[in-house]
């Protein structure tokens, strides 16, 4: 196993939701309170279904917080509390379609679609440049995309890296991430890291961490092929019954709270990872501006925020 020196200081990052507003030290102090020193920043380019070749991102009709000027402006206020940043621009589909399945119907409708994801992309990485931003996400999520195109894929990097000097990753789902073909030409192997780890109601740590034994002997092994540390670009679970058994499925917002199972799952995960020396970091999910507004003992989703969760994040984030 290659030793990672350089990662002696983890990444201890949240995932930044934008918003329809710009932000001040109200919005930024809770990210500092919480020991976080990195945000994810997320800004969206949209498509209308899953074999759409056109996407539109950057425009007045977006959320401040999802268009290039909010970027800066959150980037801007982030770095005043010493908080850094990874860009990680996303595609959304209408209605919620997932990402991953994005598939072409064309050889035409590949060009165009690799030529509105090029503009995407390289804008966002100019922006990066520009604010001097040291980590950039080139995509999230789109298996199929990379599956079908990774003459693509492999030739945007080189573009990406003409532009943009800092570090690179990729969102690969927790069931991609072994499949991605151009992990040695980025910095970090990223994952998002909604494993499936426990049938149980409520696991207990020790049940969370057993569930990890098979993924992150996986984890391993796709690292020591790369020689690459490991980022987790999204990582978090829903304050739910069962969380740990499916926590990408959105239909468990409408389960019972469970704060301990939340709590657990997250202790795990910072055991079985945090110590590693091929481990960067990661970001959890997600973590809302207006802090005041959100999460609370009655919410079941995946913010951490005003939940016991966040208090063991601003725990493990400080030691």
């Amino acid at each position: 196993m290659v030793m990672l020196p350089c990662l002696a200081q983890k990444i201890n990052g949240v995932s930044f939701v934008a918003s329809g507003d710009s932000i001040s030290q109200a919005h930024t102090q809770p990210v500092k309170r919480l020991n976080a020193n990195y945000a994810a920043l997320m800004p969206f380019g949209f498509i209308r279904e899953l074999s759409s070749p056109e996407i539109r991102f950057n425009v007045k009709r977006q959320w401040f917080g999802e268009r290039e000027e909010g970027i800066k402006q959150y980037a801007k206020e982030l770095r005043k509390k010493g908080i850094r940043i990874m860009l990680k621009p996303q595609i959304w589909v209408w209605h919620g379609q997932y990402t991953g399945h994005i598939t072409m119907n064309s050889e035409t409708n590949w060009k165009k679609l690799e030529n509105t994801y090029t503009d995407f992309i390289l804008m966002y990485a100019k922006t990066a440049q520009e604010i001097k931003i040291p980590i950039f996400c080139i995509g999230t999520e789109l298996e199929k995309f990379i599956q079908n195109r990774p003459a693509y894929w492999k030739e945007l990097i080189k573009k990406i890296r003409k532009i943009y000097s800092g570090k690179l990753t990729y969102a690969a789902n927790w069931d991609e991430f072994k499949r991605v073909p151009f992990w040695g030409q980025l910095d970090y192997i990223g994952v998002d890291a909604y494993f499936p780890l426990s049938e149980q109601k409520t696991p207990t740590v020790a049940d969370f961490e057993k569930g990890w034994t098979a993924h992150k002997k996986e984890i391993k092994r796709v690292q020591n092929q790369f020689k690459k540390p490991v980022l987790f670009t999204e990582f978090g679970y829903r304050s739910v019954n069962f969380t740990g058994k499916e926590p990408w499925d959105s239909k468990r917002v409408q389960a019972s709270v469970n704060l301990e199972a939340q709590k657990n799952g997250l202790q795990a995960l910072y055991n079985q990872f945090w110590n590693e020396s091929w481990f960067a970091g990661g970001f959890v999910w997600k973590w809302f501006h207006r802090h005041d507004r959100v999460g609370g003992n009655n919410n079941n989703r995946f913010t951490p925020q005003n939940k016991p969760a966040e208090k063991l994040i601003t725990k493990l984030y400080g030691q």
